[in-house]
């Protein structure tokens, strides 16, 4: 875990349990520098970043980068629930 990344007090702050969710919109720039697939620059591409940066220091060991991998995963599921509530308010 890199605690002088920007946004991961954002993404952890989230972490157990409680809390609001928190939308960062993605920096293009950025993740082009850290060369992240446009498919997945979305609301949650500021935590692939370090995560990306772990597996490559790591090798891409799966056991390896769990923090990282589970605040992804989460801020996935979140932004996942997000849509769906809109959905609903939508419909």
């Amino acid at each position: 875990i890199d605690p002088a990344f920007p946004y991961w007090a954002a993404a952890t702050s989230t972490m157990g349990g409680g809390g609001e969710y928190v939308r960062v919109p993605p920096n293009k720039e950025e993740c082009a520098k850290n060369k992240i697939d446009p498919a997945f620059r979305d609301y949650c591409s500021h935590l692939l970043i370090p995560l990306n940066k772990c597996r490559y220091a790591n090798y891409f060991l799966p056991w390896k980068c769990n923090e990282e991998r589970h605040a992804y995963e989460k801020c996935q599921y979140q932004e996942f629930e997000y849509r769906v509530k809109k959905m609903q308010e939508q419909s």
